[in-house]
């Protein structure tokens, strides 16, 4: 095997690790440790792996964990019922929205999108597929959200937030206020939480024992959207759940 693809796969390995998992990543130091390599070699494949997105690096604690890319590809991997059971809800979500419909998962404190679907009038500079946006100001991660308590919310998220949109709750607190109105509305709304000028509904997609294993989302300018709230969270609501089925029968078959 070629020597840079095996250090860039052992590095990998390492930050799949459960050291790496619990510590919430590991430093070059650490990895060069693991692997068994010069910390100047491990650095220099550390910053090639963070430029393609299959590792990150955490800027307040400047250890590395596994990125964005990797994840997609693991969860894409892992459960094709799932990326397959979207593209048909997906699909009638923008026929009957005429806004763009996402598949999207949880990755840590992020949600991460597997899949969209896009009206044929919009024009898409850059596929979402593999993009990243908070969970805690966003419909999608409200969604993915909905069954942690209020002590892992704070685990996972902090107590406070940063700057997001202007309607972003500011808070752990706030959040959890949010996530219990969505519960029993059915689905979550986002107004402006994100950034300025955006809105989004989303439901949770849950598995054949339950389990909240994705969500699936419209979203677009909040002129357009906001006026059709309760239209849209019905129809992304029965998306959800024909995902819902469809990945539950698939197991059972």
């Amino acid at each position: 095997m070629n020597a840079t693809l095996t250090r860039f796969l052992e590095i990998v390995e390492a930050l799949d690790s459960a050291e790496a998992r619990s510590e919430g990543g590991l430093g070059v130091v650490r990895i060069a440790q693991l692997v068994g390599r010069e910390k100047s070699q491990v650095s220099r494949a550390l910053r090639t792996l963070a430029e393609a997105g299959f590792v990150e690096r955490d800027a307040e604690t400047l250890r590395y964990r596994v990125g964005w890319r990797l994840v997609a590809l693991g969860l894409r991997g892992r459960d094709t019922r799932l990326v397959g059971a979207a593209p048909p809800a997906l699909a009638e979500l923008v026929a009957t929205t005429g806004e763009t419909a996402y598949l999207a998962v949880l990755a840590g404190a992020e949600v991460l999108t597997l899949a969209t679907e896009s009206p044929p009038h919009t024009v898409v500079a850059a596929s979402w597929v593999g993009r990243t946006v908070p969970a805690w100001c966003t419909a999608a991660g409200r969604t993915l959200l909905a069954d942690d308590d209020p002590t892992e919310l704070e685990r996972r998220l902090g107590s406070t937030f940063g700057p997001a949109g202007p309607n972003a709750p500011r808070d752990v607190a706030e959040l959890g206020r949010r996530i219990a109105a969505d519960r029993a509305r059915g689905y979550a709304v986002a107004e402006e939480e994100l950034e300025p000028g955006h809105a989004a509904v989303a439901a949770s997609v849950r598995d054949a024992s339950g389990r909240i294993v994705a969500a699936i989302i419209v979203s677009g300018p909040a002129f357009r959207l906001s006026p059709l709230l309760a239209e849209a969270g019905a129809a992304v609501r029965r998306a959800a759940d024909a995902v819902s089925q469809a990945i539950a029968s698939r197991y059972a078959a």
